[in-house]
């Protein structure tokens, strides 16, 4: 049995083994103390011996025990353990010695002096050998890593990780040159460039970022340089949970890809977060989806008089209400379970609640499943759209915001140019005057939503691969979706006769890009052509039945600035209310008549831009899209 095997034994035979060996340390030590001072033959040993000896152990147990030395675990003995060991072996010596005057034994004085040179060896050194033994085994069953940041934050987190089972430090990386060549807390400092050295020498695995008193910006131009090393990335908590005390310095979180993509977020103008929500009653639909949940998130902030969650899913609208109502306690919350297709229950709600602003966030989305569903998409988009907004018209709603998508412009899936006709359906009712405002928003993709490639990817790294990628030039917008919600807001803000508004996604991103990095940040490296020995296969499995390869936000070039830097106003032509209700209606036909291809020939038909043909995405090239970049010579 190895030392470290002995940690896997119950407690009470660990203790019984603890007190066996002291007992057995202690009786060597005197008799050893003996022999050493007066020799083995010459050294007559007497009953009074005997009797001083056996009461000298047994004082020395009863005060080990009493001292807590049989409380202490052995793997984290210290100092304070150390000196306490020796003091009492100290007071046992000195018992031996008054002991041997009192019954009248022979014990010279520097028999105690030699007693307590050995007891301490017999009883503290096996002790250190078992803790050796056990960090040892400890050392080689941790997880290896490095900590990005040898100041105060790291210096911390080391010494906290030290005392765990989880993870070893192995060294300290930091660009400080003052640090370079140095050892802190026992571990050497490197520079970026030893990262590789140490992956290998050590089979490093992650890399834990020490650094909070950094921007936005510096901390994901950090995360930027540090992804292509394929190294997991972890992140302390920020400094402000660790002051509060809501999060230890050891409760690491991962990196995500939102942190490398994201943008530093501009200043919203307060105005326009206010105008539609503070002290109104404000509606969500879709309440408990991506972008209405984090909608609701940034509605409950700016104090509503009231605020529906109109939802179909039970379980997403359980979520968000628990949710929001575990901090925003003091705001009523209405949750309504239905669907935006029962005009009914609309009707019930605004009339009740007394609905001034809407957010129509509830849409099917996923463009596959509603590839596969024509009818329901249809259903669902187009006509659930119209039952919001009549009714919204009809309880004299203030505001009627459409959250729209970039899959509107000029539309290759049944999804899209659904979207694109509730578009149009807004604007033409909007051009008939009512007291209700109705504006529209179009963005791209949300990093992390439901169904998108962020949370897919995920999966497919943590299971080990292979990640799947429909085409190796495929690109996207993103945007992280608290930017898209207050962003969305500030633009709804903005229109009232169906004006468009189209946020300022940033660049778009290739996706075979965006799967590389998030393999980086996760701690592996993709297995390509040029990369034989990455870990995670990549595959391609071609472009999905009305998938576009580059998205677009703009139909016309036409644009114009707004207040606001990153929202845009699309000025784009429309068609009249009585042209899209001649469309609305002869589409309605067609539903009730079960016609799914006579739908989609009509939709390829109205004036949506819709062209369902894959084959035509793929002809399709950068430059022969407007790929909307709202930089600031543009403004």
């Amino acid at each position: 049995m190895q030392f470290y095997q002995l940690f896997e034994l119950s407690p009470q035979k660990k203790l019984a083994i603890a007190v066996l060996w002291d007992f057995l340390a202690l009786l060597v030590a005197s008799v050893f103390s003996f022999w050493i001072r007066l020799g083995i033959t010459s050294w007559d040993f007497s009953r009074n011996d005997a009797a001083v000896i056996a009461m000298n152990v047994a004082f020395a147990l009863t005060l080990l025990s009493m001292f807590g030395h049989y409380q202490q675990m052995i793997r984290y003995i210290g100092l304070k353990t150390i000196q306490k060991a020796l003091l009492i072996l100290a007071i046992s010596a000195l018992f031996l010695l008054a002991a041997g005057v009192a019954f009248d034994a022979m014990i010279p004085v520097s028999v105690p002096i030699i007693y307590w040179a050995v007891a301490s060896s017999l009883v503290i050194a096996p002790r250190f050998l078992m803790q050796a033994s056990a960090q040892s085994q400890n050392y080689k069953m941790r997880e290896k890593c490095l900590v990005f940041g040898a100041a105060e934050a790291g210096r911390s987190l080391v010494q906290t990780l030290k005392v765990g089972n989880e993870l070893q430090p192995i060294a300290f990386i930091d660009d400080k040159k003052q640090y370079h060549n140095k050892q802190i807390l026992g571990l050497p400092v490197g520079r970026r460039e030893d990262i590789p050295y140490y992956v290998k020498r050590f089979g490093v695995s992650k890399m834990l970022l020490a650094v909070h008193n950094t921007s936005a910006d510096r901390r994901k131009e950090l995360i930027v340089e540090l992804e292509p090393y394929a190294i997991e990335l972890l992140s302390i908590p920020n400094i402000q949970d660790l002051l509060s005390g809501k999060s230890k310095i050891d409760e690491l979180r991962e990196i995500h890809i939102e942190e490398l993509l994201g943008r530093e977020p501009v200043p919203p103008i307060t105005r326009l977060l206010n105008i539609n929500i503070r002290g109104k009653n404000v509606l969500v639909t879709g309440a408990g989806g991506s972008i209405g949940s984090e909608l609701c998130r940034q509605i409950v902030k700016y104090e509503p008089s009231k605020l529906v969650l109109f939802e179909l899913s039970e379980f997403n609208l359980y979520q968000i209400e628990n949710e929001l109502k575990e901090h925003y306690f003091d705001i009523p919350m209405v949750p309504v379970l239905s669907t935006i297709q029962d005009t009914e229950v609309l009707r019930r709600v605004m009339g009740e609640h007394n609905i001034q602003t809407i957010y129509h966030a509830a849409a099917y989305k996923h463009v596959p499943m509603v590839e596969s569903n024509p009818l329901a998409g249809i259903r669902n988009n187009v006509f659930g759209t119209s039952n919001v907004a009549l009714v919204a018209v009809e309880y004299d709603v203030e505001k009627f915001v459409l959250i729209s998508t970039d899959k509107a412009v000029r539309p290759t899936n049944i999804m899209g140019a659904t979207k694109r006709f509730a578009e149009l359906y807004i604007q033409g009712i909007a051009e008939l005057g009512p007291s209700t405002e109705f504006s529209i928003v179009r963005f791209g993709n949300v990093l992390g939503s439901s169904g998108s490639v962020v949370p897919l990817f995920t999966k497919q790294i943590k299971a080990g691969g292979p990640i799947t990628v429909t085409h190796p030039d495929i690109t996207r917008f993103f945007m992280t979706i608290p930017e898209a919600a207050q962003l969305v807001i500030q633009a709804g803000a903005m229109g009232s006769k169906g004006e468009v508004f189209v946020l300022d996604m940033g660049s778009s991103v290739k996706i075979v890009d965006l799967a590389s990095k998030m393999a980086h940040l996760m701690g592996h490296s993709l297995r390509t052509s040029a990369n034989p020995q990455g870990d995670i296969e990549l595959k391609f499995s071609g472009l999905r039945p009305g998938e576009k390869l580059f998205e677009e936000l703009l139909i016309d070039d036409a644009d114009t600035t707004t207040e606001h830097p990153r929202i845009m106003g699309a000025d784009e032509s429309k068609l009249s209310f009585e042209e899209v209700i001649s469309l609305f209606d002869e589409l309605n036909r067609l539903l009730l008549e079960h016609n799914a291809e006579g739908a989609k020939q009509l939709l390829r038909s109205a004036p949506l831009g819709y062209s369902p043909s894959p084959l035509e995405a793929l002809t399709l090239k950068p430059s022969a899209i407007k790929l909307y970049r709202y930089t600031a010579a543009s403004r």
